[in-house]
């Protein structure tokens, strides 16, 4: 990856963990940790790896994302909104009674979002039974299936490896959002979940790591993962609670509790900071991506 490439799509994480904060700030709403730490990944997938048509998003032979770990949905929206799904003004209905965009993603009632989510631990079995339609199909889609930390406490979630491993969905990439942080507490600290690259390789998955919030080890772990095609891949993905607003990173012991609007403009502020020093390295000078 290019440094051009590299800064434009640093850029983009930065609109979106603002688009993310603003949404669940005018929302009082939560979760603000869970989506922050998974915005690097997303946005590497929809700008760079993922095969689809934001004008069209049905399109049949699109890759399809499965976000199992739905609390984060506010990363989701954020990302599709800015690669043209739908109008970012629509942002700013987020978790409104009737809106599109609720607290969990819907199918297919919000262009871009290929599944639902409810219950954690049944994301990996969608995205199986998807990879596995597909293959039939004999369509070359891959499917993309993002998991939380705490979600491998579930048991559905080694069910659904096992069955991957058995069909040998090569199509098939999961990446584990590791934050650390599950909406109780600490993962470690309710049901430690380690060794996890182990159990995955024990369940016959090739297993890949990566920092989950620099652009070229999540490069090198997607392209290692894309280029077998014989077994399922995980990606193991090492991230940081809340990462780039300083005041979610503080929700660590709290995940889940509401960002109200003091927060919010603190957070909003910050980030507005970032995208100026960003700025300054341009030609133009002018601000990345102010809000409307």
């Amino acid at each position: 990856m290019n440094a051009e490439r590299k800064k434009t799509l640093e850029k983009t994480t930065l609109t979106v963990r603002k688009d993310i904060v603003r949404m669940i700030g005018v929302a009082k709403a939560g979760h603000l940790v869970s989506s922050l730490s998974v915005v690097d990944i997303l946005v590497y997938l929809y700008w760079e790896k993922m095969r689809i048509r934001p004008e069209q998003p049905l399109w049949s032979d699109r890759d399809r994302l499965v976000l199992s770990k739905g609390h984060s949905c506010a990363a989701l929206y954020a990302v599709l909104a800015n690669r043209g799904f739908f109008d970012r003004d629509e942002l700013w209905n987020y978790r409104r009674l009737g809106s599109m965009l609720q607290g969990h993603p819907e199918y297919p009632r919000t262009p871009g979002v290929d599944a639902p989510s409810g219950s954690l631990g049944m994301g990996l079995g969608i995205a199986g039974g998807m990879a596995l339609a597909l293959r039939l199909d004999s369509k070359n889609s891959r499917v993309f299936a993002i998991l939380g930390d705490g979600e491998l406490q579930e048991g559905s979630v080694w069910e659904s490896a096992m069955t991957a491993s058995h069909w040998r969905l090569g199509n098939l990439v999961a990446i584990v959002d590791l934050n650390g942080v599950q909406m109780e507490g600490s993962v470690s600290k309710i049901k430690g979940i380690e060794p996890v690259a182990a159990k995955f390789e024990a369940f016959g998955w090739a297993t890949v790591k990566c920092d989950g919030h620099e652009m070229e080890s999540i490069e090198k772990a997607m392209n290692d993962a894309l280029s077998n095609d014989r077994t399922p891949t995980v990606i193991l993905a090492v991230t940081k609670p809340g990462k780039g607003v300083t005041i979610a990173e503080k929700f660590r012991r709290r995940p889940a509790e509401p960002l109200g609007r003091h927060s919010m403009e603190e957070a909003l502020g910050e980030l507005e900071n970032m995208s100026e020093d960003y700025a300054e390295e341009t030609e133009s000078g002018e601000p990345y991506e102010k809000y409307p």
